[in-house]
């Protein structure tokens, strides 16, 4: 026999509490003269052996409940004949709930989430009291990870509640394995519906020193049609300006699915309707258009009626509307005037010009685009800062002078990381080509003619190339030469011409490509933010680079939360780690202090949305070789071979019954024991 709690065992002590009374408490014999000594003597005698014996039951009575009462706190149990000597200290079992969207679905059980309940009850029922518990749901929590015995595990199941995190198979059993102990016969459970999307498609490996049984529940096929995606058409977001976005929805059933409503709200007015019919089986693209939004960050939501799973019936996502674009030109000619024009055109430029004698390179951080054009002494400390402004994002375009030196051009440029000047080329008008597929172009032309016009040159630079591994032509020219170029560096980019704007040298800046090539160029330097982010999935926001003193922190505030991210500074961006903080989707706005910085939205993770399982053998066959139990929810824990290979006897029950009935019988003792008298 062993106890579950031997500690107790030192309150049998409390046994020398009645033998101490018993010792100490003689009853005194009054004398009393008689005539005839013979009489007195055999009433004497026959009194004192009958109370002696009444106060010996008594005593042992009371020994006797004590020690049952003992015995019923320190839970004593008989283990079974099964267990290994060697298994004393009892084995660890692992019991993964999945409790994810799926789980939410009826059967004849009711909900699977109450019914992997039941089942994991059953299955911690018909262990014995030695062995270790411990609870994986699908939200991983540090308090699930801890080893439990039978009462906490229970306690615990009883508080899982649907998860908005999806994981997979896979994730869930690394989880598991990560804390195996290597002391403990290790045995694990996992309930769940088993969707494909859970499964997944590619081989699962395990601990071959794990025993896994999979049990699976009974949950019917849905069908379901989700939000799936959206994505913006418009390259920037400009006040009262049109818009587009592409929203994707999926329909996962059998059936085709017809007039479904689909909606799209921003900052909770409705901008966009529709009504779609998706086949079964297949996604369905359709574009909103809507104008007329203000500047700022805009809250927008996507919303479909479907039933009976609404979970994935709405997608968040966020995007902020410029009020304008800060653009830099520095020149050494004052009198320069096809950047003024072009920028000057449209007010959502503010355009801003030094002269190359007077470069403020404190304020470069202020501007998405920095053009350079035509300086004649470019300095080694202008390229220091402007490789700084690249490698942290920013967006910087050279056309040079044709007429200067050379040498110190070519300084110039290697200082940030571009080809030097191989040569000055002169001579008659060359036609460049265009790279239509390059991303610049995108949208650009809805036609392309076959003879299209294209600039031309006289003068230009040849670069002496190096390595071109980060360069991307957009203009071309003869001989494996280029007029326009793109170059990655660091967080930004470098748009390097090879000839001027000058008149003389071509007529590139008088060419009908040059407005939509510096436009798409100028668009391209802002930095979006993300759409949207998956909770439990996304874990790094990115975000502008901000600026942050010893003392200031950021926040996501939502309307009732707020999470306190960790931030790292990187090249051109700021990293916020939020880790698993966030749990719910919404929308959540990043602030420094009171201060607004931008608005972030959060979505729940798609992969629940496909209501399609994994039965016994696709299960099996991503395992291969590999030993694993499979069992159906209708079976129990009997059925699964548990409850005879881990059931012991517990008797701290009959231990109570016995104190209850030895306080009885003292009290019977007491009352009803009556000493006879001889007279």
């Amino acid at each position: 026999m062993n106890f579950l709690y031997p500690g107790f065992l030192f309150a049998l002590l409390a046994i020398a509490i009645p033998i101490v009374i018993h010792l100490f408490n003689f009853r005194k014999f009054k004398k009393v003269y008689f005539s005839n000594v013979q009489f007195l003597s055999a009433v004497k005698e026959q009194n004192s052996s009958r109370e002696k014996l009444k106060h010996l039951l008594i005593l042992l009575s009371r020994t006797l409940a004590i020690i049952f009462l003992v015995l019923a706190f320190a839970r004593p149990f008989i283990p079974s004949s099964n267990q290994s000597i060697n298994n004393a200290s009892g084995s660890l079992v692992s019991i993964y709930i999945d409790n994810s969207y799926s789980m939410e679905s009826l059967n004849k059980e009711g909900s699977l989430l109450e019914e992997a309940k039941r089942k994991a009850k059953e299955i911690v029922n018909s262990y014995s009291l030695t062995d270790q518990f411990r609870l994986v749901t699908n939200d991983f929590e540090g308090k699930h990870q801890q080893v439990v015995n039978k009462e906490e595990l229970i306690s615990m199941l009883d508080g899982i509640k649907i998860s908005t995190a999806a994981r997979s198979l896979q994730q869930v059993m690394n989880r598991i394995e990560t804390d195996a102990s290597a002391n403990k016969n290790e045995a694990t459970y996992l309930i769940s519906d088993f969707q494909q999307t859970f499964v997944g498609k590619q081989p699962i490996k395990k601990n071959e020193s794990i025993d896994y049984s999979f049990i699976k529940l009974n949950a019917n096929s849905l069908p379901n049609i989700s939000v799936d995606s959206v994505w913006s058409i418009s390259p920037v977001h400009l006040p009262n300006q049109p818009e587009q976005f592409v929203v994707q929805l999926r329909n996962y059933s059998e059936e085709d699915a017809s007039d479904i409503p689909l909606q799209l709200t921003i900052n909770k007015q409705q901008k966009a309707i529709s009504n779609v019919k998706i086949a079964a089986g297949k996604t369905l693209k359709d574009t909103l258009s809507f104008s007329g939004l203000k500047g700022g960050w805009q809250k927008a939501t996507i919303t479909i009626k479907d039933f009976p799973l609404t979970f994935d019936d709405q997608l968040n996502f966020s995007f902020k509307v410029a009020q304008d674009l800060n653009v830099l030109s520095i020149s050494s000619n004052p009198s320069e005037k096809y950047i003024r024009s072009l920028f000057s055109a449209d007010p959502y430029f503010k355009l801003t010009e030094m002269p190359e004698s007077n470069i403020r390179y404190s304020a470069f951080e202020d501007y998405s685009l920095i053009v350079l054009n035509s300086l004649k002494e470019p300095s080694s400390g202008l390229a220091q800062q402007l490789k700084l402004y690249v490698e942290n994002g920013g967006s910087v375009v050279v056309f040079p002078d044709l007429d200067v030196n050379a040498a110190n051009f070519t300084s110039f440029l290697t200082s940030l990381s571009l080809p030097g000047v191989q040569q000055l080329n002169i001579g008659p008008a060359i036609a460049s080509t265009i790279d239509l597929k390059h991303s610049i172009f995108n949208d650009v032309f809805e036609q392309v003619p076959q003879n299209i016009d294209l600039p031309v040159v006289n003068r230009y630079f040849s670069y002496a190339e190096r390595n071109s591994s980060n360069k991307e032509n957009i203009l071309k020219l003869p001989l494996n030469r280029f007029l326009f170029a793109r170059y990655n560096i660091g967080a930004g980019k470098i748009y390097l011409s090879a000839s001027s704007l000058s008149d003389k040298d071509g007529n590139m800046a008088l060419h009908p490509v040059f407005v939509p090539l510096m436009f798409k160029i100028a668009f391209a330097s802002t930095k979006e933010q993300q759409l949207y982010y998956t909770t439990g999935k996304d874990n790094l926001l990115e975000s502008e680079r901000i600026s942050l003193s010893g003392n200031q922190t950021l926040k996501l505030v939502s309307e009732d939360f707020e999470v306190i991210p960790e931030v790292r500074q990187t090249p051109g961006k700021t990293l916020l780690y939020v880790a698993d903080q966030v749990k719910r989707a919404g929308f959540y706005d990043l602030k420094k202090a009171d201060e607004l910085l931008s608005v972030v939205a959060f979505n729940d993770d798609r992969l629940e949305s496909d209501m399609h399982y994994a039965n016994e053998n696709e299960i099996k066959a991503l395992f291969g070789k590999q030993n694993i139990a499979f069992y159906n929810s209708k079976k129990d824990a009997l059925s699964m071979n548990v409850e005879l290979k881990n059931k012991s006897s517990e008797l701290w029950k009959l231990c109570l019954i016995l104190a209850v009935v030895f306080l009885a019988i003292e009290i019977g003792l007491i009352r009803f024991f009556k000493l006879s008298k001889n007279i």
